[in-house]
């Protein structure tokens, strides 16, 4: 009796599913464990809260230029700002036609931007008061909408930019991203804006969201995103490139992406040339898209 194909197999679409799943169920585990402590008012956190936002308030309030600096650059990385950068990224995917990956990112963006208020409304937390505030904001404090656009913005852009930049590029990326979430953040502490649990909240809701919304979409369109990766790699290969790779064919109106794809063979979103379309029976050799990185939002 032959066992060798009664094991189940792991696909790479499986291993994606399961990698984004497991970031929204952990992220949602911690959120709820954060969100218990706030709401029970739990001394050590309550008083470390208190303790850092005062300390920040004070020199805020003793170092009128930095703290100027400190809200010009809160109001650039605003919710408004992140969500105008999806917007713009996401009608520029529909019009060249990855229809599906648009759709993720403007999901990314709404599904944030309506979760953010409907934690804020349900857990209705008040800002730091203070009798000489140097800045302002308005309704609840809790999860932080800045730290939660914030990160929900660097993480798409990154994804969309990963399969295509080499290790440096990568590196660049990531590191720009997490350091702008993390100025961001701090900004909001600094100003007096927000406790410091209302930024961890923001970051750990994000993660909720990116997750769960990816789930989803690869849920109701299996193999689309990844097509859709293809369908990008290729509008924005260089002209020459794409003059060189169709040399050896005859020419058409289709890219590659179009072609009939089973599912990813490594890992979400493959952007290999085995997933190329099957070239016709004259012999011609098939489509030389060249091996690419894979991966998103890691």
């Amino acid at each position: 009796m032959h066992l060798t194909n009664s094991s189940p197999i792991i696909t790479a679409r499986d291993r994606h599913l399961l990698r984004h799943a497991a970031l929204a169920v952990c992220c949602a585990g911690l959120f709820a464990a954060l969100a218990a402590l706030v709401q029970t008012g739990w001394g050590p956190l309550a008083r470390f809260d208190r303790g850092l936002t005062g300390d920040l308030h004070r020199y805020a309030a003793d170092h009128t230029v930095w703290t100027a600096s400190v809200q010009m650059f809160s109001d650039i990385g605003g919710t408004i700002t992140m969500r105008s950068v999806l917007g713009a990224v996401a009608l520029w995917l529909w019009l060249i036609g990855a229809r599906t990956l648009a759709g993720w990112v403007a999901a990314q963006t709404l599904v944030g931007w309506g979760g953010q208020w409907v934690l804020k409304l349900s857990f209705g937390r008040h800002r730091p008061a203070f009798s000489d505030p140097v800045a302002h904001a308005d309704g609840p404090a809790f999860p932080s909408g800045h730290a939660m656009a914030s990160v929900i913005t660097c993480a798409v852009l990154v994804g969309l930019l990963w399969p295509r930049a080499r290790h440096a590029g990568r590196s660049t990326a990531c590191t720009t991203a997490v350091l702008t979430v993390l100025a961001i953040g701090a900004s909001r502490v600094f100003l007096g804006v927000h406790w410091t649990t209302d930024v961890l909240a923001g970051w750990l809701a994000a993660g909720i969201v990116l997750g769960a919304v990816t789930v989803l979409v690869e849920l109701a369109r299996p193999g689309a995103l990844a097509r859709d990766f293809r369908r990008v790699d290729w509008r924005t290969r260089p002209r020459v490139q794409r003059v060189l790779v169709s040399s050896g064919r005859p020419p058409r109106d289709t890219d590659p992406s179009d072609g009939p794809v089973d599912g990813p063979a490594d890992e979400f979103p493959d952007l290999r040339a085995d997933d190329a379309p099957d070239t016709p029976a004259t012999g011609a050799a098939a489509d030389p898209v060249p091996d690419r990185p894979d991966g998103l939002l890691r």
